[in-house]
């Protein structure tokens, strides 16, 4: 018998475990975040005996006689304080780390009241946030550090939501106090837990799956096999190539294949049926890279064939998907130019490591199934589900818990198949969780790529042309790896006024883990070439890396090199403006490199595809309810939803309730990519909202209007890839932005300069965030971040993946470039993915100034971050 005291109180427990589930399994205390269990990521922080502690890794046998504290046993002071603090200072983005920040905070404070920024950063140096860049966490604390200290009355916030304020998050409270509900947070009476039986070979043909000893164990239920699943066993959103289980005959595409689905009373007993399934395996040699892919006689990975939009397809020689941009004649343009810079560049694959890991809890419904779920597009799902589950579209319904970080990788499927089917077949609840490494193993990450770019200039540095090539690693699976190569392949030519290019991508199956949308969307991978070469360029002609931008910078009435004519909203020459004073200080400063780059990003789908938002928006009890399926990951889309009701119709925050993501009563407004929420479902709130103000206006109250419904709907045409008009509107608009990264003498990041062309700031304290966020993935994917496989199988941990801490974040200052006249979104842009585009290609151009050396690989090597390898 274990006894722990929590909070003030005695529990017991007969059996020892970790003390992360004795809390949150046994106690029901949900602050305590499961982002790891391996002790890597701070999500499940507790103070125990005035020292903050890993749930996950310490055992109740270690905690007699000894006190643990969560955010539960707070004083109601310190949760208002704090409450106010993190809302205060927009520390709260998706919020799954924040109770872990909370807590360490606290503990800093009880222990040092008056703590300095760099006390702060020590506090919270092993708690992982992968969306806020930790500046303004940091903020949250000292702020509450200082309200506590001081006394200080707990302010009420008086906000009017109007577009362009520093709105609170509406989520903010619920986030930071660790109540808001996470689908691993669901509990349901009855409740089964669900375990995939993964394959551990990349590549492998599987002859028997035997079932009978785990069946036979206790506490289990079914054990479910490919032959199980009652409709169409392929899914994925373009290509259905993606099989829910692999059959006896077949071979496995990755180590995260699911060979079978193990349901149990407890998630321990699904976990030891796992073991106890028998897999005949006949190992075979994987596809390793796109240069193996396309070896003639290689073995096919998709050789059985799939459906991709309506058709189905066999791929040749592994090829899955080629895209082409060209305009103007490059070869001539290349020829005739002064000087030409060229390099074949790699970029490796990158895990999101979002803090929460993928969850989802299927429950039957009548005849059907209800999934709870924690994804990027709702609808997306809805098809998927009812194509997989073999029933009508009104039989599925899934419901949108708070979402834990995505930044693309949860896009796809992961476990909401195994959980609706897993109910369905059961007649219970069912729970689906990956552990942290199965995450990693499994969901899509950045494509890999190799990419050979060459631009000319004349002599004063004005670009002539462009021709690339570029080679993608889609992995064992589609997923968004045609799209990602085609937006790779689009912004290839960067932000720039020139019409000579040449751009060619091939995206290849592998056995190596899927790929698909990663913020930045294949834009991150190709900036690095364009961006790294540009600076050569200026380096030949003899003028500075931020004249050769300026001279070429695209300007409105201009023509990209993609033939899109850039609007009167175009501001890319002011983000160059606004850095302009930094850069040329730092260029004169011997102690100091700084290195620069500018990029373009779209908003929107754009390229011909619909591409709409939508938004209804209910009045119920004298409150709008705003609904809408467009998920909120972080970015602060439901801010933004209430921000567009309150200015289009002069109600307060109080007025307004922000809905949930919900196939049931709310409309598809599409997948939450391509920075287009703001925009698509912004504009679609817009509209609904305006509907409501004629009627406001009219003189009824919101309680003379109980019942009503406004609806809302915008779309915006585009033409597609290869359009015969001269000057085809590809996107409904680009952000655009320049970015500066100094290094010291010891080749560490020191300062980070960044100039956004943002359109509006819908709401200037998160698109901070965004940015501030952005650019410490755009660190880590230039310095420290690289995910090795070894036969297809990744080598890497949460811990070692090089994610970037609190420590090691410089300070980020951010200059918003506001000039868009469009009236759609109130001029809004997007600008959630270009911020990590061009971290990689300045820090090139920094270490290049410092040593000379000029690096065509990510992570850079031998910097302050990478030391030499010893030689052998």
């Amino acid at each position: 018998m274990f006894v722990v005291n929590v909070n003030g109180k005695d529990y017991q427990s007969e059996e020892d475990m970790a003390l992360m589930d004795f809390l949150r399994y046994k106690l029901g205390i949900t602050s305590v975040k499961n982002g790891c269990k391996e002790g890597a990521c701070g999500t499940c922080t507790v103070i125990v005996d005035g020292k903050t502690v890993r749930a996950c890794v310490l055992k109740l046998s270690k905690l007699e006689g000894k006190k643990v504290q969560t955010i539960e046993g707070f004083t109601q002071r310190e949760r208002d304080v704090f409450v106010y603090a993190f809302a205060a200072a927009g520390a709260v983005q998706c919020g799954f780390c924040i109770p872990g920040m909370v807590i360490s905070g606290k503990c800093l404070i009880d222990q040092n009241p008056d703590p300095t920024r760099e006390d702060v950063k020590q506090a919270i140096r092993t708690n992982i946030c992968r969306c806020t860049g930790y500046t303004k966490i940091e903020d949250g604390i000292l702020l509450a550090a200082k309200m506590l200290r001081e006394n200080t009355e707990v302010p009420e916030l008086k906000q009017t939501g109007n577009v362009g304020e520093r709105t609170c998050r509406v989520d903010a409270e619920a986030k930071t106090l660790g109540t808001a509900k996470y689908a691993d947070d669901y509990y349901l009476e009855g409740m089964l837990y669900g375990k995939n039986v993964f394959s551990k070979y990349a590549r492998a043909k599987i002859n028997g799956i035997d079932t009978s000893k785990a069946l036979a164990m206790p506490g289990v239920v079914a054990v479910y096999t490919a032959k199980d699943i009652p409709g169409d066993r392929y899914i994925g959103h373009l290509a259905h190539d993606w099989p829910g289980m692999i059959d006896v005959g077949e071979e496995t595409k990755c180590c995260g294949d699911t060979l079978a689905m193990v349901v149990a009373e407890t998630p321990e007993q699904a976990a030891a049926a796992v073991k106890a399934v028998e897999i005949d395996y006949e190992e075979l040699e994987p596809i390793r890279s796109p240069k193996e892919a396309m070896v003639p006689g290689a073995p096919q990975v998709h050789g059985e064939g799939f459906m991709h939009f309506g058709k189905f397809r066999i791929p040749e020689n592994n090829l899955f998907d080629h895209e082409e941009v060209k305009r103007g004649d490059a070869e001539k343009a290349l020829a005739n130019s002064k000087y030409i810079a060229e390099g074949t560049f790699y970029v490796p694959p990158t895990e999101h490591a979002f803090m929460e890991p993928e969850t989802a809890v299927g429950i039957p419904d009548g005849d059907g199934v209800k999934v709870i779920t924690g994804s990027q597009g709702i609808y997306d799902e809805h098809h998927e589900l009812s194509a997989y589950l073999g029933l009508p579209l009104e039989k599925v319904r899934i419901q949108s818990a708070f979402v834990g970080g995505g930044f693309g990788g949860k896009e796809d499927m992961s476990v909401q198949h195994q959980a609706a089917l897993c109910a369905y077949l059961s007649k219970r609840p069912v729970k689906v969780s990956f552990s942290r490494q199965e995450s990693i193993n499994y969901h899509p990450k950045r494509h890999a790529m190799e990419i050979y770019c060459k631009i000319g200039c004349d002599e004063n540095g004005i670009i002539q042309g462009m021709k690339a090539k570029l080679l993608s690693d889609t992995g064992a699976y589609a997923s968004l790896g045609g799209p990602v190569l085609q937006r790779a392949c689009t912004h290839a030519g960067g932000p720039y006024n020139y019409q000579n290019v040449d751009i060619e991508g091939d995206a290849y199956y592998t056995n190596n883990p899927p790929a698909g949308a990663f913020r930045g969307f294949g834009v991150t991978q190709s900036c690095m070439s364009t961006e790294v070469l540009i600076n050569q360029l200026a380096e030949k002609v003899g003028i500075s890396g931020w004249e050769i931008r300026y001279r070429n910078a695209i300007r409105p009435g201009q023509s990209l090199p993609n033939g899109q004519i850039a609007d009167e909203g175009t501001g890319m020459v002011e983000t160059l403006e606004a850095v302009k004073e930094d850069f040329e200080k730092y260029e004169a400063d011997p102690n100091y490199f700084v290195g620069i780059a500018s990029a373009m990003k779209n908003a929107g789908i754009g390229v011909g595809l619909a591409d709409v938002g939508r938004c209804i928006l209910r009045i119920r009890d004298g409150k709008v309810i705003t609904g809408s399926s467009a998920a909120a990951i972080g970015q602060g889309l439901q801010t933004i939803t209430l921000q567009m009701v309150c200015q289009t119709t002069g109600l307060t925050p109080e007025q307004v309730v922000v809905g949930h993501p919900d196939t049931k009563y709310t409309p598809d407004s599409g997948t939450t990519t391509a920075s287009r929420q703001t925009v698509f479902t912004g504009e679609a709130i817009h509209i609904a909202a305006l509907k409501l103000k004629e009627d406001l206006d009219a003189g009824h109250s919101l309680s003379d209007l109980e019942g009503k419904e406004y609806y809302g709907e915008f779309d915006f045409k585009t033409d597609p890839i290869g359009s015969d008009k001269p000057n085809p509107v590809s996107h409904i608009a680009y952000g655009y932005g320049t970015q500066l990264f100094v290094i010291d003498q010891e080749g560490k990041v020191v300062k980070v300069i960044a100039a956004h062309d943002i359109g509006k700031a819908i709401n200037p304290l998160a698109a901070e965030g965004q940015v501030e966020g952005g650019v410490a993935m755009g660190l880590g994917y230039g310095l420290t971040e690289d995910f090795p496989l070894k036969d297809g199988i990744p080598q890497a941990k949460l811990g070692t993946l090089g994610i970037f801490k609190a420590p090691q974040m410089p300070p980020v200052d951010i200059r918003f470039i506001e000039k868009n006249p469009s009236d759609v979104a109130f001029g809004a842009k997007g600008v959630g993915e270009i911020v990590c585009v061009m971290g990689a290609p300045a820090l090139q151009n920094a270490y290049y100034k410092k040593d000379g050396v000029f690096r065509y690989s990510l992570p850079l090597e031998n910097t302050f971050y990478r030391k030499p390898k010893p030689a052998k």
